[in-house]
Parts: C-alpha cells; sequence; structure tokens
C-alpha cells in the first residue's frame, strides 16, 4: 500500500492526512493509532482497533529496543486493510529470539505481531535503515 518516501507523521485515512509528532514516543503513535482509527468510515471493531494499538505499539518499542528508535510512523487505510509502517535507523532485519517467561528479556513482541498481522513485510528504507509494515484487517 505504501511507497517511501513518506515523512515522520504521515497518517491518511480515508478522509485525509492526520500529523503526528516528530520524534514519536510509543504512547505518541498508540495515541496517533487511536485517532486515526477514530477517523475512519465505516469505523472498525474495537478489536480491529485494539490489534492495531497493540502492532503499533510493539513496532515502535522494538524499533527503540533495537534498532536505534523511529524515524517514521505511517498509517493508511482502505476499505479492507489498514498498514502500518515504521521506519527505524538500523538496517538490521527483526530476529526470532526465544521468549524470556521471567519477563526481563523480552522475545514477545515479533511473534505477537505476526500473529496480528495478515501479513509483515520488512525492506531496506530508500533512507537507510529499513521498514516494517504489518497489515491487518479493517
Amino acid at each position: 500500500m505504501s511507497q517511501e518516501p513518506w515523512e515522520m507523521g504521515d497518517c491518511r485515512s480515508d478522509g485525509g492526512h492526520r500529523a503526528v509528532p516528530s520524534q514519536i514516543t510509543a504512547t505518541q503513535a498508540r495515541h496517533a493509532t487511536r485517532e486515526f482509527f477514530c477517523g475512519l468510515v465505516p469505523a472498525p471493531s474495537q478489536e480491529r482497533v485494539e490489534s492495531a494499538i497493540v502492532v503499533v505499539s510493539e513496532l515502535v518499542a522494538n524499533a527503540f529496543r533495537h534498532a536505534g528508535g523511529v524515524t517514521g510512523l505511517h498509517l493508511v487505510a482502505d476499505r479492507d486493510v489498514v498498514e502500518i509502517a515504521v521506519r527505524d535507523p538500523s538496517p538490521a532485519f527483526p530476529r526470532e529470539r526465544p521468549p524470556d517467561l521471567d519477563g526481563c528479556a523480552g522475545g514477545f513482541g515479533w511473534p505477537l505481531i505476526r500473529m496480528l498481522a495478515r501479513t509483515v513485510t520488512v525492506r531496506p528504507s530508500h533512507n537507510g535503515g529499513k521498514v516494517i509494515s504489518a497489515v491487518i484487517d479493517r
């Protein structure tokens, strides 16, 4: 759905663009996602909204934890799906790690993202780093 280049904070729904902060935190990303979904007509189910918020939260948290931060957040919807794309400065692709059942080292986010999304793609970014896109049902 999305094609780079896109600006940090480029969020588009059926009704146009919405801005998000240029240096986004996980909390701001969740808030921007909720606002994005509030602008969709017809409105998706609460379950879909919550799934999207989990995906955004995990992608942003992983970008900060493993890739040096977030350099772009892109949300776009069509009639059937929503694409969530997070760009970060690291060229290293995500890797599956065994979940830490003690809760200290993580390992749950990437499998959770893949479980909630219809598709997940990772590709090099035009500006360096990478873009991780998750497509979820609308």
